[in-house]
């Protein structure tokens, strides 16, 4: 999906235009000021109430997903990176391991959604299929653009109820998955955090800080890193 100076945006929500960008002539959002705008506010914390905790270690590329089979997880990798997609000014969703999260997640704090996954993710590769000649991870990328454009103004067919929903269902899990804090299982390496040019959690905003004149400098820290965070996140899963 192109804008009309070639860049690729990220999908827009169902029934809102594509995101457009800023140039000196016109006051449209570069790719990254539209990001900044649908996930700095909650790049720190866009993980559902009730989540399970961070796992230490991270999960290597290329291992198997924790609760979707691999053909499962191969169809959702795919969808993320074209939903935020790679390019020339950045990394997206693929680098972030949005899909590692969303994986996660599905087996924890989203597993009641993992039925709705499990069902939209055939549905995705059948309708694939049928309107593409292939399953959707082997598809070049316009191809892939063009399937999910049908699926996101749910016009596709075979999906349990509103294909439109299960696209925004995949679209929020892939934006919390690439902003999110990384102990989560995604925002690999901060990229996300880097992408929207978020600094990273503060424990305290100094004068230096709140300076608008003057960027601060980034903070590649998990929030878990703290131990005011840890020790809170430890009372609560003890029950105080």
């Amino acid at each position: 999906m192109t804008g009309a100076d070639g860049r690729r945006p990220v999908s827009a929500e169902p029934g809102h235009p594509e995101p457009c960008y800023k140039d000196a002539m016109r006051q449209t959002l570069s790719r990254r000021e539209w990001l900044k705008r649908v996930a700095v506010a909650g790049a720190a914390a866009a993980v559902p109430v009730g989540a399970a905790g961070p796992r230490a270690a991270q999960t290597p590329a290329g291992a198997s997903f924790e609760t979707l089979t691999a053909a499962e997880g191969e169809t959702l990798e795919a969808v993320t990176a074209r939903l935020i997609p790679s390019d020339e000014h950045g990394p997206g969703a693929a680098e972030a391991r949005a899909a590692r999260y969303i994986d996660r997640a599905l087996g924890g704090a989203l597993a009641a959604s993992l039925p709705a996954y499990r069902e939209g993710l055939a549905a995705v590769d059948r309708f694939a299929e049928t309107a593409a000649g292939g399953r959707f991870a082997g598809l070049p990328a316009d191809a892939q653009d063009g399937v999910l454009r049908a699926i996101e103004h749910g016009s596709a067919q075979g999906f349990p109820g509103s294909s439109g929903a299960f696209f925004a269902m995949v679209r929020s899990h892939t934006l919390q998955g690439t902003f999110s804090d990384p102990a989560y299982g995604g925002n690999e390496g901060f990229v996300g955090w880097e992408l929207i040019g978020y600094p990273g959690v503060r424990t305290a905003v100094t004068p230096e800080l709140q300076r608008m004149d003057v960027a601060p400098r980034a903070r590649h820290v998990s929030a878990y890193d703290y131990p005011a965070f840890a020790a809170a996140r430890a009372r609560r899963t003890r029950g105080r």
